[in-house]
């Protein structure tokens, strides 16, 4: 999962369900398409539109679909734009360099062999993040080396891996303890024989402890991930290289069909789907993607149970409500607040603002799922369903309101609850915090003040950073000279107070005398 924090996510993050006036980047999804995606290095890529004041430009682009940031992949191509066949041979040859240096076979089969040494000949390389077969330790002794790995730490591989956490792209935020044995408590309660792990690997390691433990569960799991380092650590059956952004399995048909033999197995009775996708990234392609998932379920089902939904928790911030329930209005939100290990902020235990603002969205019937009273959550009859202990049932709007842990306020103008830093204007003629700008979001550039780009995208950006570091070269000879003056006042002060003293001490000698 990715924290939210770039321009893409920004517009998500709003919560509009369209575009009103506003700018950004949107992903387009053609009904028809006339040819196929090209490829990058993380499979095929997604179509893209600028969106500027709710308006799109008419020339659209290729680009990435997993990385945010052109730094990570600058794959870029216009939607009509002709390459040369050379230009061509060029990029399947950077798309080849780019896979992981050893294909799905090949990793089984290491794995395989490095089970069956024994613990002192199995070394893990933390710098190239890679277990070792005796034949490779004369390659990594430059290297810093792990020894003694035992089985039970190959079935924690997220804590031998170092997470990935560029935000825009991997965003290894990894489930705290807490969060994870809350979740498989929870699918054991809610009777699943089965897992489809996206993006979620501490929780498939966990269900595969609980399975291989004393008391054994018969809950099974497969993991969905983009981290090419997990393939070294399991089995064809239990891990697929995958791309939740644009649907692509990266060992091809065979990877796909371990995917379907999962979800229809019984019938396609008994599984469930948890996904924690990067915050980074765009709602509209994983809901894409997420409906792919559903519909190769759907393939294993009778006619009779058509009508039937494949169930999902899909674990995101709670302010992209209104977007994930554009795609999917079945929907609904829990009020459990999911925690981390890695990251600073979304952490269990915080109050107010800095409660971790990451939320359970589920197709479920929320009063089948019970939340633990031992973390402050209650039942509420009215709303039939559990709620944080904060969340105060709302007799004008009929149901408990809060969507951050904290307790709102019902405003009778807007007629909603809100939340308690914010005040209702009547320029803008609904709430909103009150130091707000009326009249909207500002769009456009920071620097320039243009409208047609970011403030990262800005040609004049270089000038900017450049009169920026001046002021900031101004301010520390300012603050560098005031330090100089304060410390010669001292040091004048004390030679002062020096020579009163020896005055006194001579007068003293002289009355004494």
């Amino acid at each position: 999962m990715a924290a939210p924090g770039d321009g893409l996510a920004t517009v998500e993050a709003e919560g509009i369900a369209g575009r009103q006036a506003s700018s950004g980047v949107e992903a387009v999804f053609p009904s028809d398409p006339a040819t196929p995606a090209p490829l990058c290095p993380h499979g095929p890529t997604l179509l893209f539109v600028k969106v500027n004041q709710g308006k799109e430009e008419t020339r659209r682009f290729y680009a990435c679909s997993a990385c945010r940031d052109r730094k990570d992949c600058n794959f870029f191509q216009w939607e009509d734009e002709k390459l040369s066949g050379a230009r061509l041979a060029a990029r399947e040859a950077h798309n080849r360099k780019c896979q992981p240096p050893l294909s799905r076979t090949q990793c089984v089969e290491r794995y395989s062999k490095f089970i069956a040494l024994s613990l002192s000949q199995r070394k893990f390389c933390q710098r190239c993040q890679q277990l070792l077969l005796p034949d490779d330790w004369e390659k990594h002794q430059e290297h810093r080396v792990v020894g003694d790995i035992s089985i039970t730490q190959l079935k924690r591989p997220s804590q031998l891996l170092y997470p990935l956490e560029n935000k825009k792209t991997n965003a290894q935020y990894l489930f705290a303890d807490r969060s994870c044995q809350f979740l498989v408590d929870l699918l054991s309660t809610l009777g699943f024989t089965r897992v489809l792990c996206v993006g979620t690997p501490r929780l498939h390691e966990l269900i595969r402890l609980k399975a291989s433990g004393e008391k054994k569960s018969n809950i099974k799991s497969l993991l969905l991930d983009i981290d090419f380092r997990y393939s070294q650590f399991y089995m064809e059956d239990s891990f697929c290289h995958y791309n939740m952004f644009n649907h692509h399995f990266f060992d091809g048909k065979a990877a796909l069909e371990v995917c379907r033999t999962f979800l229809q197995e019984d019938k396609g009775e008994g599984v469930i789907m948890v996904t924690d996708p990067p915050f980074g990234g765009l709602v509209e392609p994983l809901a894409v993607t997420f409906k792919k998932l559903i519909a190769m379920w759907k393939e294993g089902q009778s006619q009779d149970s058509s009508h039937k939904e494949l169930p999902i928790f899909w674990i995101f911030p709670y302010f992209f409500e209104s977007r994930i329930r554009q795609f999917f209005p079945s929907f609904c939100m829990l009020d459990y607040q999911v925690d981390y290990d890695n990251h600073a902020l979304y952490k269990h235990g915080k109050t107010g603002r800095k409660q971790s603002p990451v939320r359970i969205f589920t197709n479920i019937p929320p009063n089948k799922i019970i939340l633990p009273s031992e973390e402050g959550y209650r039942f509420c009859p009215l709303c039939q369903r559990y709620v944080s202990l904060e969340n105060q049932h709302c007799e004008h709007c009929n149901s408990c309101t809060s969507k951050d842990g904290r307790k709102w306020n019902h405003c009778f103008l807007c007629k909603k609850c809100v939340k308690p830093s914010w005040i209702h204007c009547s320029i803008c003629s609904h709430c909103a915090l009150p130091d707000h700008s009326c009249g909207g979001p500002k769009d456009g550039c920071f620097i320039c003040g243009e409208l047609d780009h970011k403030r990262s995208t800005c040609p004049k950006i270089a000038a900017s950073k450049k009169v920026n570091k001046a002021v900031r070269k101004q301010k520390q000879r300012k603050s560098n000279k005031m330090k100089m003056g304060t410390t010669k006042g001292q040091s004048m002060n004390h030679t002062s107070v020096t020579r009163k003293k020896n005055r006194r001490e001579r007068a003293h000698q002289y009355l004494c005398s």
